[in-house]
């Protein structure tokens, strides 16, 4: 059913004017938090970025909120959100991080309107259903149901959200700066838990640290010319061979104590010669085959070791001339330790081509891991224990950048614990036919209330 067109409940008041706090009520409410929240069609630029955040904001006062604890800012060059529930006292505030913004989408190549939340099939599709709406939702709803409890917390718990987490990050610089010195940051975008392709759970994933983002463009010039006298130093055939080769190369890959640790309780679980490479790797990271296995899976190539990516191009000035310029855009996920300065120079040894010149297209930020904090593990052993007893909780080093880069480089530990579970043959996020699994709802509401209450008093 497409629920752009239905009308269901905002907040879960019955007639008689008492929240209904049956589970019932309060995943039916989340559930059209999500659905809202996804035909906003909040991408860069977009207008649809501040009416999602207006959207929020209307909630949270609704649902108790004071107007002046509530900010929708729109100096910079994104709208943010940033929701303050009062404290009992002015200790250091806990954070829960995540971002409005989503991905763009091409309606022509999806299957269903990706601004157009649709729930099928046991799940919700759309752009952003996943990344970053869903946690973001469920977080939401949880400090809605904590007012209607009556629930005061120790700290200030501030629900902050940038507008660009996506693209330049720049809002979540100035966030992160606004709030140097807190308590800690709990990441919605980041972490979560794993499904076996059954539906059953495999394992946490605490996301403590990720790997650092840089962007390199690759540049081929040529005097150019009249196509109708062509040469094989044309820019274009130069930067075609480079791109192969960045594509055929592997950065060796490399191991620390939290990938070992994390391919060590996750290949236990894992059945197969997937499951045995992810042991073998852990007890011998040089392992050739192991790493070949591990490679071959999009799952786990990225916690390996650097992961370099061609992901725009451009070329050519005319249909009938020699192009002067052609270049690349090289998408690069450096593992910790390793310099970008390094990566920038092993792409040109890559490239092997003395008319190749590279530059770096931003100023690279390498945040520092989160350590293992026995207040957090504890908050997420308990969340994970009344969802799924028994079910390990694993240390992760995030493949892609997130808000918790900015938060980790002013000092305040950051901790990716989104409560979404689920396959990862069901993990669409930032492509085609973005989903998450409706399922789940349910387990994340519990899990953000646990981790709240918990880590706020």
């Amino acid at each position: 059913m497409r629920l752009c067109s239905i009308a269901l409940v905002l907040l879960a008041t019955p007639a008689g004017g008492e929240p209904d706090l049956t589970p019932a009520a309060q995943e039916e409410r989340a559930l059209d938090i999500l659905t809202r929240s996804v035909n906003f069609r909040s991408v860069e630029g977009d207008a649809a970025l501040g009416a999602y955040a207006d959207y929020l904001a209307g909630l949270l006062i609704k649902g108790g909120f004071a107007r002046g604890d509530v900010e929708v800012d729109r100096s910079g060059p994104a709208p943010t959100l940033v929701a303050t529930y009062q404290g009992k006292t002015d200790a250091p505030p806990l954070l829960i991080s995540g971002h409005l913004d989503v991905v763009a989408a091409d309606p022509a190549d999806w299957t269903r309107d990706p601004f157009s939340a649709v729930v099928e099939d046991g799940f919700v599709f759309g752009r952003g259903s996943y990344d970053n709406k869903f946690d973001v939702s469920m977080a939401v709803a949880t400090l809605l149901r904590l007012k209607e409890e009556g629930f005061t917390p120790k700290r200030d718990v501030a629900l902050v959200l940038s507008g660009d987490e996506e693209t330049m990050m720049a809002t979540t610089e100035t966030l992160s700066k606004r709030f140097k010195g807190a308590f800690l940051a709990l990441n919605t975008d980041g972490g979560g838990g794993t499904l076996r392709e059954d539906g059953t759970p495999l394992a946490y994933n605490l996301q403590t640290a990720e790997k650092t983002y840089a962007d390199y463009e690759i540049t081929f010039t040529n005097p150019g010319g009249h196509s109708s006298r062509p040469s094989k130093e044309n820019a274009i055939y130069r930067l075609a061979r480079a791109i192969e080769r960045i594509g055929a190369y592997d950065f060796p890959a490399q191991a620390t104590d939290t990938t070992r640790e994390f391919f060590r309780v996750t290949g236990a679980m894992t059945e197969g010669p997937l499951g045995k490479a992810m042991l073998r790797y852990a007890e011998k990271p040089t392992d050739k085959k192991a790493i070949a296995a591990l490679r071959a899976d999009p799952e786990y190539v990225g916690q390996l070791g650097t992961t370099c990516v061609a992901t725009m191009l451009d070329g050519g000035h005319a249909l009938n001339a020699l192009p002067q310029r052609a270049s690349v855009s090289v998408n690069c996920r450096i593992f910790p330790g390793v310099d970008p300065k390094e990566v920038e120079a092993q792409l040109l040894a890559v490239v092997d081509d003395e008319g190749a010149t590279i530059r770096r297209l931003e100023n690279t930020l390498a945040g520092p891991p989160s350590p293992m904090r026995e207040d957090v593990s504890s908050a997420v052993r308990k969340a994970i224990e009344r969802r799924y007893p028994g079910l390990p909780v694993i240390p992760q080093m995030s493949a892609g950048a997130t808000d918790s880069l900015h938060f980790r480089l002013q000092g305040v530990d950051s901790y990716g614990v989104a409560g979404l579970f689920m396959k990862p043959s069901d993990d669409f996020s930032h492509g085609l036919n973005e989903r998450a699994p409706v399922a789940s709802i349910d387990g994340a509401l519990d899990h953000w209330h646990v981790l709240i209450t918990e880590l706020s008093d």
